[in-house]
């Protein structure tokens, strides 16, 4: 009897947490602002229409400051954050070529107009990030709102948690994971390169300072790296010239992508590293092999889970006046 009362206590206990777990996961709901705000998401939809196609690479940016944003303390509008001190997470390293800041802001200021105090940054972000994207065309996955603003924004865990272009397949996956986000999730989100650009610095090592012939990684395609070297980066020390991260394609959301990763041409170390996993692999070559419709599909439902990564919702966190700032 004393075993049975034992496993029927251990049992309630994961009852109790399972359901703690879903209570957080159900309450970011589609049109969670039908009622306090109807018009929230047409507004976030209507200014990324009307503004996007004059800036398209803010999509790719807005792309990644979401996904930055989500893998350090949750999808909590953190990255967002200023601070006189300056040690936030948009000071961190990878941070620092986001771009897109002011545009949020002006979104929030028009949410704030037509419903004071309720729509989040963490969600204005969210959507922004899904609507930025699908002016290329595809993908389009859901959205579930609810999330509230975080309150605490740290540039040292934004450092150590958000992934590198330099890092190996091993340390990705452990990022990804430490958030609880798997391999196949890794690869589908790297897929996000294919759209946007980058600076020489994220690729100045590999093309000067690694152990293959002429400095190049050995990882890499000869022709690509000396192309690079020639006409992009051409010294090491270059920290401003702009490169395509999907050549050729960067404004189309495109299987190419994964294309360039067999042919060696991925642009980072961590792009390249995709391809020394059998799995990762394994993966990328069904990919290629299935239509553009299925990578649009489990892209989305990678995107969909990303942005539930450890959110604030209920009472948690607030509802930011301001997305740079924390209320008084």
């Amino acid at each position: 009897m004393a075993g049975t009362s034992s496993a029927r206590i251990v049992l309630v206990v994961v009852s109790g947490v399972l359901a703690l777990i879903g209570s957080a996961q159900a309450q970011l709901q589609m049109n969670f602002y039908a009622s306090s705000c109807p018009k929230a998401e047409q507004i976030v939809l209507d200014y990324v229409k009307q503004n996007i196609p004059n800036a398209p690479s803010l999509a790719a940016s807005f792309l990644r400051m979401h996904f930055h944003d989500c893998i350090v303390r949750g999808c909590d509008a953190s990255v967002l954050l200023n601070s006189t001190s300056g040690q936030v997470e948009k000071n961190a390293v990878p941070n620092r070529t986001l771009r897109g800041f002011d545009f949020i802001e002006r979104v929030k200021s028009l949410l704030e107009a037509e419903c004071p105090g309720v729509v989040s940054c963490a969600d204005i972000l969210a959507l922004v990030a899904r609507d930025s994207v699908l002016t290329t065309g595809d993908p389009f996955w859901n959205v579930p709102t609810g999330r509230r603003d975080g309150v605490i924004s740290n540039i040292t865990e934004a450092n150590a948690n958000i992934p590198s272009p330099f890092h190996n397949f091993t340390t990705l996956l452990t990022l990804f994971s430490n958030q609880g986000l798997n391999l196949t999730d890794l690869v589908l989100l790297s897929g996000g390169h294919t759209i946007g650009i980058s600076h020489c610095p994220a690729v100045s090592r590999r093309l000067y300072n690694s152990t293959g012939a002429g400095g190049i990684d050995p990882t890499m395609d000869s022709e690509y790296a000396e192309n690079l070297k020639a006409n992009k980066c051409k010294t090491a020390s270059d920290n401003t010239t702009i490169l395509d991260m999907d050549p050729g394609s960067r404004k189309t959301f495109d299987l190419s992508y994964y294309s360039l990763l067999l042919k060696r041409r991925g642009l980072f170390q961590s792009d390249a590293a995709l391809t020394t996993d059998s799995t990762s692999l394994a993966f990328i070559n069904q990919l290629l092999t299935s239509s553009p419709q299925f990578f649009f599909d489990e892209f989305a439902k990678a995107m969909e889970k990303m942005g539930r990564v450890n959110v604030k919702t209920g009472s948690e966190g607030q509802i930011r006046k301001q997305c740079a700032l924390v209320n008084n």
